[in-house]
């Protein structure tokens, strides 16, 4: 191509009318101002001020346009499309800005930006233009390519280099209502009868009847739409035989009688277009308005749409025939380490927080007896002791009691063996003064887990023997609290340590069993290969259920605690923070929530951290507060879930939708286990980015308001803001507000009038989350 520019034609128009002609390449339309109306051989489009519509290569379509208008036309040719994409006579592009499904939104926007900087670029003429232009055309095609192909029909593939084709179709196309035959045709150019058949059928893969039944029930559609016409008058009027081949064609195409498809497609009734006049009558425009018009418009348009490789995934929902399924929510542990913690407003503030927006149940301390929970009694030479032990633990357990929340006590061994007589009187007196202060309503919910790590040097038979004192000291206080065991359990083996089988014959004195699930766990961070990360992949679905059939097996079945877990997150807090990990934390947690009574989590980064300084970096919890108190992606994670209720009438591996007394709900979720040191390469995790076409049949019909809630790495999540934010000079107050007040999900809102299905599309980042809430009007 000695011209780059010369498979493209660029115009900035004023139209009046456009007669009748077929299509050749691709054609983009965009009005700028003003009102156009478009007749194509099935359907009217009704244009206004932004509206953008594809023509496809060999559609009939004829113009008209109001007094005022001003239109952007740009036209790629077939030779261009066919030097650049291979399927190209094999697709057909439905695009119209007016009729896109939900989600689509901001791929319109960002073809309309590329077009106005297609034509500033055109009329500035710098020494790049050429350059800029194509590549915006690209980019629009990309777009195109990989959003809005369909299937190609017959037209689309036909060959317009064949001259002696292009003719023929294009007087079958402008004549369909009359008498046709292949006898007429074959003699009007030339040919015999029989060669035009093998022709005909070797170049449209049908034969020629069949081709022109086609044009007319295409033609047929306009009618039966948007006239008034009876089924006969338009049968005759698009050139069949007679009423019943009509009828035939028709149900055999689409399905359903022309009767029954008019009076479910019903739209306004039109004039046609067709009586124009024989020559076009439009102007081109060249004058400073255009700048100033397309300029407004890039600057209106601030979304953009990203055009790289992505996944894509059609999502079929039927609620027709719904089985229904009760939604479980496991409790959540709040793990804050000392209970003394409980004394700090920001603790108390941050408690109240998951409260009202998690299912919190327990508050998970660690070291009861610690000198600063209860400190050691004092000498003193009153009768009655005017100090109490139990002052600062007190007002830590009527903040709890308030709020309705119960202890989750870890009873490590070690704590108790370094003084085990001590440790049992104390905790005697400490049960007995609760019982006293606050009643058994409150005490018996609260559980209390024998605690020793997997590799100890504790034999078995002393384990033992400190759990069943344990056991016999509290119930013999309160038989009603809860008492257990932590059980370790090897994911490969499939059984506890030898250390810990001793639980195995005590199930009558064991009331719950917590165990750990750490995606962590099962990786090497030295190994970077991708086929490594694929063992972490619902390693936590997968141990609980090892570990539920190895306790059944053996006769237990208790409820299951899991009182310490972690997604895949790397060995580094850099890695913790920069790899989004929204929908792999929903994800777990829904998995389990059949199984598990609780799902701990820590309060904040700062407690998890205090409580292991013994080691480097902690992996062993999922964190839901960050050192500045802005909340971490669990948090909003398991927000959603929280939010989510009714019945469950759809679910599978990344979804989940519920029908409710307000509407419908539904979680979309792109889940990906990845070597999170790759999280920090855009393209990378670009390629992991999936497009979810969702069709939703049976739903009630009516109005609804759409609330979507996008999470993601760009929408909530916490350290996007904080490395874009960050400065060696460090950070004040007003930038860690801004950080923690702007991460959080994103909200659109949408109105829809659902009669049938309902179809829309989703962009989902790697481990996003999109929460729909479908809610039905009665205005």
């Amino acid at each position: 191509m000695n011209d780059p520019l010369s498979d493209f034609q660029i115009s900035f128009q004023h139209i009046d009318l456009l007669v009748p002609r077929v299509n050749k390449g691709i054609q983009f339309i965009l009005v700028i101002s003003g009102e156009l109306k478009i007749e194509t051989s099935s359907r009217f489009y009704h244009m206004v001020e932004n509206d953008l519509l594809v023509i496809n290569r060999n559609q009939l379509y004829q113009v008209q346009g109001s007094e005022d208008n001003r239109v952007m036309i740009l036209t790629i040719s077939d030779a261009f499309m066919d030097h650049h994409y291979g399927d190209y006579r094999n697709r057909r592009f439905e695009c119209y800005s007016r009729e896109i499904d939900l989600g689509r939104e901001d791929m319109i926007h960002s073809i309309r930006k590329l077009l106005a900087n297609v034509m500033i670029s055109y009329y500035r003429q710098d020494e790049s233009y050429r350059i800029e232009v194509i590549s915006y055309i690209c980019q629009m095609l990309l777009i195109l390519i990989r959003s809005f192909k369909e299937e190609g029909s017959a037209h689309e593939k036909m060959d317009t280099g064949d001259l002696r084709l292009s003719q023929i179709i294009d007087y079958m196309e402008k004549n369909y209502d009359q008498m046709m035959t292949l006898e007429e045709i074959a003699k009007k150019y030339f040919l015999s009868t029989g060669y035009l058949s093998r022709y005909f059928k070797q170049k449209m893969g049908m034969g020629f009847s069949r081709f022109l039944m086609n044009i007319r029930l295409k033609h047929s559609m306009k009618d039966l739409l948007y006239t008034s016409d009876s089924i006969s008058q338009i049968a005759m009027n698009n050139g069949f035989p007679n009423t019943k081949s009509f009828s035939s064609l028709f149900k055999e195409v689409y399905g359903m009688t022309p009767h029954v498809y008019r009076d479910k497609h019903y739209v306004q009734k039109e004039d046609s277009v067709q009586t124009y006049s024989k020559e076009d009558t439009s102007n081109l425009i060249r004058s400073p308005e255009i700048i100033a018009k397309l300029n407004s418009m890039i600057l209106e348009d601030q979304k953009s749409f990203s055009h790289t490789e992505i996944k894509y995934e059609k999502l079929p929902l039927n609620l027709s025939k719904p089985m229904p399924m009760k939604i479980t929510y496991p409790d959540h542990i709040l793990e804050i380490g000392e209970i003394i913690e409980l004394l700090k407003e920001d603790v108390r503030s941050q408690v109240l927080d998951v409260k009202k927006d998690l299912q919190l149940k327990y508050i998970g301390i660690r070291h009861l007896f610690s000198n600063t929970a209860i400190p050691p009694e004092v000498e003193t030479d009153e009768e009655i002791p005017t100090t109490s032990p139990y002052f600062t633990i007190d007002s830590a357990l009527e903040f709890m009691k308030k709020h309705d929340l119960s202890l989750f006590v870890r009873a490590d061994y070690m704590d108790i063996s370094r003084n085990e007589e001590q440790y049992f009187t104390k905790l005697t007196q400490f049960i007995r003064h609760c019982l006293q202060l606050y009643g058994e309503s409150f005490i018996k919910q609260w559980h209390v887990m024998f605690y020793e790590p997997y590799y100890t040097g504790v034999e078995a038979k002393e384990l033992q023997r400190v759990y069943l004192k344990l056991h016999e000291v509290l119930k013999t206080v309160i038989p009603s609290i809860q008492v257990g065991v932590y059980m370790p359990f090897s994911f490969h083996k499939e059984q506890t340590s030898k250390n810990h089988a001793w639980q195995l014959d005590y199930g009558v004195s064991i009331d719950f069993i917590g165990y750990n699930a750490n995606q962590n766990e099962v990786i090497d961070f030295k190994e970077m290969a991708d086929t490594k990360f694929d063992l972490a992949k619902d390693y936590i679905k997968e141990k609980t259920d090892k570990m539920k059939h190895y306790l059944k097996r053996n006769n237990i079945e208790k409820p299951l605690h899991l009182v310490s877990w972690n997604t895949l997150s790397g060995n580094t807090r850099y890695t913790n923070g920069t790899f989004f990990r929204g929908a792999l934390v929903l994800k777990n947690v829904l998995d389990i929530a059949n199984d598990v009574k609780t799902v701990a989590l820590w309060i904040n980064t700062t407690v998890h951290e205090d409580v292991g300084k013994d080691k480097r970096y902690r992996m062993d919890g999922v964190e839901l507060f960050h050192y500045l108190n802005g909340k971490r992606p669990a948090y909003f994670a398991l927000m959603f879930l929280k939010r989510l209720h009714g019945e469950i009438v759809a679910h599978g591996k990344d979804y989940v939708m519920t029908k409710n007394e307000r509407g419908y709900q539904l979680i979309l979720m792109n889940s990906n286990i990845i070597n999170p040191y790759y999280s920090v390469e855009d393209t990378f995790l670009q390629k992991l980015n999936k497009e979810i076409h969702i069709t939703i049949s049976g739903m009630a019909e009516g109005e609804y308001q759409i609330r979507k809630h996008v999470f993601d790495k760009d929408h909530g999540a916490l350290y996007t803001k904080w490395w874009n934010l960050n400065s060696k000079h460090g950070m004040d107050a007003e930038i860690i507000d801004y950080i923690i007040n702007s991460s959080r999900p994103s909200l659109e809102i949408f109105d829809e009038s659902i009669e049938e299905d309902w179809s829309f599309y989703s962009y989902l980042t790697s481990n996003a989350i999109h929460f729909f809430d479908i809610r039905k009007t009665y205005n």
